[in-house]
């Protein structure tokens, strides 16, 4: 099965293709530029490098969320537009577990971060047990010092250390240092190469979870985003705040 991955829910852009036995090619970005001016780009060079026609691939994976509000927007309709025009199904891949599957089969617990401002991230905590994903956490919106407890607690119960990774790391990295240290926990911080998403890890997730029957409709897909967008929950305040 020849998938297409997309990843554009975070700071980073990125595009693979890839099967079962290898990633064909991947094309990651981190610049300074838009999704929207980007992403179709990105598809396009791909497709033309691999000499791989759209209509050969078999389906669409797609970081669905949490993430930047307008990077899930644009990664989700690029895929629903592709998926619609090549009549390919799409596989909503949780942004968080494919970050999580860049440390695929690792035996410590991994943490990957996504800021969501507020002294607030993105996150979930994941592992691999006898070669099968585990989640420990699933993906939420939390304060940083709770995801911290719950990174302590987990690592003094299975006996492991942790890996951070993501955009909200380097925002945090006091903290979590801080806060490691004094719970006497064993702990990493992912390298460059591995603390950005990729679409190559995103598609793997998404070919794993085709496997297991998760699929989807281009017309039937939709991003997570876990909380309401920023200019919302402002109005709501101002609206609490005036009393209507």
């Amino acid at each position: 099965m020849r998938i297409l991955a997309l990843d554009s829910s975070g700071l980073v852009a990125s595009v693979a293709i890839l099967d079962e036995n290898a990633v064909i090619a991947e094309y990651t970005i981190n610049y300074k530029k838009t999704h929207s001016q980007t992403l179709l780009p990105m598809v396009d060079e791909i497709v033309r490098m691999t000499q791989q026609p759209p209509e050969g691939i078999d389906a669409i994976a797609v970081a669905a969320g949490p993430g930047s509000f307008t990077g899930l927007r644009i990664g989700s309709a690029t895929a629903k537009g592709l998926g619609l025009a090549l009549d390919k199904p799409l596989v909503s891949v949780p942004t968080l577990e494919g970050l999580a599957y860049q440390y695929y089969g690792s035996d410590r617990l991994i943490c990957p971060m996504m800021d969501a401002r507020r002294k607030q991230v993105y996150t979930g905590i994941y592992t691999w047990e006898d070669g099968e994903f585990q989640i420990l956490l699933p993906q939420t919106a939390c304060p940083v010092d709770q995801v911290l407890a719950d990174c302590i607690r987990l690592a003094a119960d299975c006996r492991k250390s942790i890996v951070f990774l993501g955009d909200g790391v380097p925002v945090y990295e006091n903290m979590i240092r801080a806060t490691m240290e004094e719970g006497e926990t064993r702990f990493s911080l992912a390298p460059p190469h591995m603390n950005r998403q990729r679409a190559g890890a995103v598609g793997l997730r998404g070919l794993e979870l085709i496997q297991a029957g998760h699929q989807e409709t281009a017309a039937r897909h939709a991003p997570v985003y876990l909380r309401k967008p920023q200019a919302e929950r402002e109005l709501e305040k101002k609206r609490k705040l005036s009393g209507e």
